[in-house]
């Protein structure tokens, strides 16, 4: 619990460095499994919650930084759902 705690901090406060591995981490704590999509999906990737809550991404690449605009994309949907409290 504590993990999920201090990786949602870090995720609301939108760092530069935030890497794949931790979101896949957090979404995992949350509950969110990966869905395949596909051999010709290239690079995206899909999570679901017990709900069939959808989060699509696309996995950074060549890199595992992962963008701005993704980040508020994560953050925006799990405040939606009800994961993040607005403050």
């Amino acid at each position: 619990m504590r993990s999920t705690v201090r990786f949602l901090s870090r995720l609301k406060s939108r760092p530069k460095d935030f890497t794949w591995k931790e979101l896949c981490s957090l979404l995992g704590y949350l509950g969110f499994i990966e869905i395949k999509t596909g051999k010709t999906s290239g690079s995206l990737r899909k999570f679901a919650d017990s709900k069939k809550n959808l989060i699509i991404l696309h996995q950074p690449h060549p890199g595992n930084v992962m963008k701005q605009y993704a980040l508020k994309y994560v953050i925006d949907r799990l405040t939606e759902l009800g994961y993040l409290q607005d403050e």
